[in-house]
Parts: C-alpha cells; sequence; structure tokens
C-alpha cells in the first residue's frame, strides 16, 4: 500500500476524509480516478434491532476470550 498526500479541498469537495481507503482506477495514460472504498457490511450494521438480546451476542463474544 501506498499513501499519497491530496489537497484538502480537493478531499473535502469529494467527501473523502484522512484515513479513508481509496482505489485507483486508470481512465486512460496519465489519468487517475480515486474511489473510496467502503465495506459493504458498514450499510448493514446496526440495521436488526433487538438482533444482539435475541442472539446473545455478549455471551458469544465472551466465548472467543476463552
Amino acid at each position: 500500500m501506498r499513501h499519497v498526500t491530496l489537497p484538502v479541498a480537493a478531499m473535502a469537495a469529494a467527501g473523502v476524509g484522512a484515513g479513508d481507503v481509496l482505489r485507483v482506477e486508470v481512465e486512460a495514460e496519465g489519468v487517475f480516478r480515486l474511489v473510496r472504498e467502503r465495506d459493504p457490511l458498514d450499510a448493514l450494521i446496526g440495521s436488526m434491532p433487538g438482533l444482539s438480546a435475541a442472539t446473545d451476542l455478549d455471551e458469544l463474544r465472551d466465548e472467543w476470550e476463552r
């Protein structure tokens, strides 16, 4: 993985923040496009109220520590 420095104004205009992971796409010779990588599970996190209580996820997580 490489790091690049981007102008703050350009990042703000694109809605990109420091630490966001960007994928590089080649548009043409000498032309790159940066696309933010998003975890597809981010959209689902918190979308099922009551799941933790119904499945006792806290107890399952405790098992991982053993």
